[in-house]
């Protein structure tokens, strides 16, 4: 029998202590091991390495024989929630569970906030471009750090285009546990101690509306928005049906980064926003720019706008997941697909700039395909009759990386 016990510091349960008492191995980190009461002559396993120890784990196991032998793991706050559960159960192990107060939980406690409305993310192991993402485009994200993905290399990526503030919640059940309220710019300058989290918020939006559901609000009820619901000029706006067949290219979800190169009113980078994703809207007009970001706030979402042409202003943005060009020739095209982890997207308006378009694409290793989209709308006529009046018609164009 595997047991797994949460440890946040504080005194264990008498189940937990029992289980203790009667192991035939423990394994967990040196920290969680040197706090708790363990049984004499007991073996011991300190985990460094997770995959060696779970190694000694699957040897320890075959060699016990007695039916009542147990072996017990010590692991931090609820080892269920980005824990070790997960490992044991991959390697086929079943599990008791006995978990302690979360580090989250204790983390948010320690802020005084609730946190049915977070989003938690982990950049334990795991890309800490996705969580800056998330922390880019959502007001109040817990993560759960690493060395080399902390505090300090989090701050780096969102300071300054992303203003947050930071509570850094170090050891936290520990003997140094601290809890440290900073903004980016001052947690990129210090050392801090592992392991920690980072609760990172936007201070105008820390209180969200009540929720039904925990962590990320689901996908908008309606997308492909009507164009009047974006201010634009002279009907310089992609289309709604256009737009759809963008959006399901593009594929935005949370972790993401989009780029919206030459986004005219905002449209595509708005919707893309609704689903959760990070996004920057790239334009180089003045006037559009501010057009855009009158759209974000009437849409109350989060937008990045960057102002500048293409593809100079593009050196200066993080890498995106994918990308959009709503304007600009195939040098923009393939700026854009020099840079973007999975997917550029384009729409052109004339036939003779689809191949050059492909082109870009195909130069930079990415399996291309291109639609031509026409829409008729009805119309209405006198006498209660209507017609049916055609949209101009859009050459979509995308790639996807190998």
């Amino acid at each position: 029998m595997i047991t797994v016990l949460g440890f946040d510091g504080s005194a264990l349960s008498a189940q937990a202590q029992a289980r203790l008492d009667a192991a035939s191995l423990v394994v967990g980190g040196g920290r969680h091991l040197e706090a708790v009461s363990l049984p004499d002559a007991v073996p011991v396993v300190v985990m460094g390495n997770v995959p060696a120890a779970l190694d000694e784990i699957d040897a320890a196991q075959n060699q016990i024989d007695a039916p009542e032998g147990r072996i017990v793991v010590v692991a931090s706050g609820d080892p269920g929630f980005f824990g070790i559960v997960r490992a044991l159960r991959e390697r086929g192990h079943v599990v008791e569970v006995l978990p302690a107060l979360s580090s989250v939980q204790r983390a948010f406690a320690a802020a005084g906030l609730t946190w049915e409305d977070a989003l938690v993310v982990s950049a334990h192991g795991r890309e800490l471009r996705r969580a800056v993402n998330a922390c880019r485009a959502h007001p109040k994200v817990a993560v759960l750090t690493a060395p080399g993905a902390g505090p300090a290399e989090l701050a780096r990526e969102l300071h300054p285009s992303t203003p947050r503030a930071f509570v850094v919640c170090e050891d936290l059940g520990g003997p140094a546990e601290r809890v440290t309220r900073c903004r980016p710019a001052e947690a990129t300058t210090r050392t801090w101690l592992d392991p920690n989290v980072v609760l990172v918020l936007d201070p105008a939006h820390v209180d969200g509306p009540r929720r039904w559901i925990a962590g990320a609000q689901p996908g908008p009820a309606e997308w492909a928005l009507a164009e009047a619901e974006f201010e634009h000029r002279n009907s310089v706006v992609t289309k709604a049906e256009v737009r759809a067949f963008v959006l399901a290219k593009l594929g935005p979800r949370v972790g993401d980064l989009i780029w919206d190169v030459g986004a005219g009113s905002g449209s595509v980078a708005i919707e893309c926003a609704h689903f959760g994703a990070a996004v920057i809207a790239v334009e180089r007009d003045e006037e559009s720019c501010e057009r855009i970001r009158a759209n974000v706030r009437l849409h109350h979402v989060k937008v990045q706008v960057a102002h500048g042409p293409a593809p100079l202003v593009l050196e200066y943005l993080p890498d995106p997941d994918a990308v959009f060009v709503g304007g600009g020739g195939p040098d923009v095209v393939r700026a854009c697909a020099a840079r973007a982890l999975r997917v550029v997207v384009a729409a052109v308006v004339a036939l003779e700039r689809v191949r050059p378009v492909q082109d870009a694409l195909t130069a930079e290793g990415f399996a291309v395909q291109a639609v031509q989209l026409s829409a008729a709308r009805l119309s209405p006529l006198p006498g209660d009759v209507h017609r049916l009046a055609a949209t101009n018609p859009v050459f979509v164009i995308w790639g996807v990386r190998h």
